[in-house]
């Protein structure tokens, strides 16, 4: 029900930054809380950020806190994640996703779609 494209990974030096974007397609874009999720090589899922329907309400992994941004442009259908004072340990393809419903959950459970992910490498 919901398309997702992420864009804006790439190669920075630690202390650097970065802003990913996800664009979004369907009807329901407006319906769903959205959230970025991360995953390195060997390494299992890691919850990033989300954001609820309106953008009022964030919840931030607390490796995420302080140095990143989740926010929405509903009127753009765009998800964003500003990274700032990247470390080498967030390096990973980070992907987006749309919740069921409009809620910043943290729970990868509570995601029914999903982007193809874009690379994020930090180097030391």
């Amino acid at each position: 029900q919901v398309q997702l494209v992420e864009s804006g990974g790439g190669l920075v030096q630690a202390g650097g930054s970065l802003r990913l974007s996800c664009a979004a397609s369907g009807r329901t874009f407006i319906n769903n809380g959205m959230c970025w999720f991360r995953q390195a090589p060997g390494n299992k899922g890691e919850f990033v950020a989300a954001i609820s329907r309106n953008g009022g309400w964030t919840n931030y992994a607390d490796s995420a806190l302080g140095r990143f941004t989740i926010s929405r442009d509903n009127g753009k259908n765009t998800v964003y994640l500003q990274m700032n004072s990247l470390k080498p340990e967030d390096t990973a393809v980070y992907y987006c996703a749309a919740n069921k419903d409009l809620s910043p959950s943290s729970d990868v459970a509570d995601y029914g779609s999903w982007g193809q992910g874009t690379q994020v490498t930090v180097s030391s």
